[in-house]
Formats: C-alpha cells, structure tokens, sequence
C-alpha cells in the first residue's frame, strides 16, 4: 500500500493498514478548513493529478480523503448525506468539491472518504481539540455558538478504512463521523473541566451546523455499532487524547 502525504493522518494510517497491496491512499494537501491559500491548492491539485495518473498506469485503487466539514456541505440540513447536495462555503471546501470530481472523472477504482474531524496523537496544533486547548490555557477561549465538531478518533479512521478495502468497497463516497455533531461550548466545556481550568468566553453566534449522516458507514462497516457511537461518544475520544493535546497546546 501507498500512502501520499506525510501529515497527521498519513502517519495514523500507514502503520495500520499495510495489509492492502495496490491501493494508494491520498492523504496531502492542506488540513485546515480555514486555508485559503491559492498556490498551496495548486500544489495539492498537481500532486493529486500526478497521484491518478500513476494509480491509471499500475492499476491501483484510490482512496482520497475529503472532508464532511459545512465548508464542503454548506448548511443544507438537517443530516448531511453524501447523496444529497453540496454548497461549500469556503475556499477548502470548494477545493475539495473539485477534487473529488477529478477523482470520479479519473477512470481508476476509488473510494472517497470525507472525514469529520478525527483526533488522536501527532495532531497539528491549529486543529480542533489542540486550538481549543491551547485558548482555554490562556484563560480566555472564542465560541461559535451553532458551530458543531462531529470527533472521531483516528483510530476508528484507520479501522473504518481498513474495513472499506477490505471488503473491496468502490465507487462510493462515504462519511466517516461518529454521527453526532458537538456543539462547540460542550467542546470546551469538558476540556476545561478536564484541565481544571476555567477560562471566560468570548461568544459569537453563527448559523446552526446540520449533522453527518452515517446511515451508509453503518451499511457498508457494520462494525461500527460497536464502536461507542453516540452523544457521549466525544468525550471518550477528548479523555484518551487530552494528554497529547495538552503538550500540543503549550
């Protein structure tokens, strides 16, 4: 198996599923919902083009992770299916949108995986949980209230992928989330609870986020029901990793 990118999910996933020979995951480009940056997008979209024409020449299926973020979705509501509509609302998210069509439009045998917001070790700092954690160690954290973070942790990532090429799953495209969106106040409510901190907040109310649909993960990965799903999901996900963002935060 190869594995393109060198970031935080490339590392979560290339020690878990080297049981699959002649699948390519696609796990570069920028990771931040809020990049704008135009020429980092070009380079992502050169390296992705480079990426389908090897997978064309050898034969090998690809796995391009996207992202179940509003950026890509927008706010349809009330799930977000992978069926349905797309209206993204940020240059990532319209970025996004783009290369998945370069991906179906390709001609190779893909899986198109867009991923919620998955937490665990080795995480960049301007992600989720460590940004929350770095603010609330500050004494003072912004809240967007509507906002939600559906967390999954990324070693059911790496389960659910393995799961989906396992079972020879192509020419779909999947969410993978926990199905429950957190608002973000419950977010940094727990981890200041954790840290003992109590830190004031700064509120500012934005459009209420809809939910990512996992009626197809459940579908295709059965296995997932036994993973702990549910509203309490996320704050199992923030105790095992709360540790490492914390050193991340500092």
């Amino acid at each position: 198996m190869r594995i393109i990118g060198s970031g935080f999910l490339a590392r979560n996933l290339g020690g878990r599923l080297g049981r699959h020979p002649g699948v390519t995951i696609y796990a570069a480009g920028p990771s931040g919902g809020g990049v704008s940056d135009a020429d980092a997008f070009a380079r992502d979209a050169e390296r992705l083009y480079a990426t389908v024409a090897e997978c064309r020449a050898d034969g090998s299926r690809l796995v391009y992770l996207s992202t179940s973020s509003v950026g890509l979705y927008g706010r349809p509501g009330p799930f977000l299916l992978e069926s349905g509509p797309v209206f993204p609302c940020s240059a990532y998210g319209r970025h996004k949108v783009a290369m998945e069509a370069v991906v179906r439009a390709s001609g190779v045998d893909h899986l198109i995986l867009r991923l919620a917001y998955p937490v665990g070790p080795d995480q960049p700092s301007h992600q989720v949980v460590p940004a929350l954690v770095s603010q609330i160690r500050t004494g003072r954290v912004g809240v967007w209230r509507g906002a939600r973070r559906d967390l999954v942790d990324v070693a059911h990532v790496a389960a659910i992928v393995d799961a989906l090429l396992a079972k020879g799953v192509v020419s779909e495209v999947v969410n993978v989330a926990s199905g429950t969106a957190v608002p973000v106040e419950c977010l940094v409510a727990h981890i200041a609870e954790r840290l003992g901190l109590q830190p004031a907040t700064t509120v500012v109310d934005v459009p209420d986020e809809a939910e990512i649909s996992i009626d197809r993960l459940h579908v295709l990965v059965p296995e997932v029901a036994g993973y702990g799903f549910g509203p309490e999901y996320y704050r199992d996900v923030l105790d095992r990793y709360l540790p490492v963002a914390e050193v991340l935060g500092r």
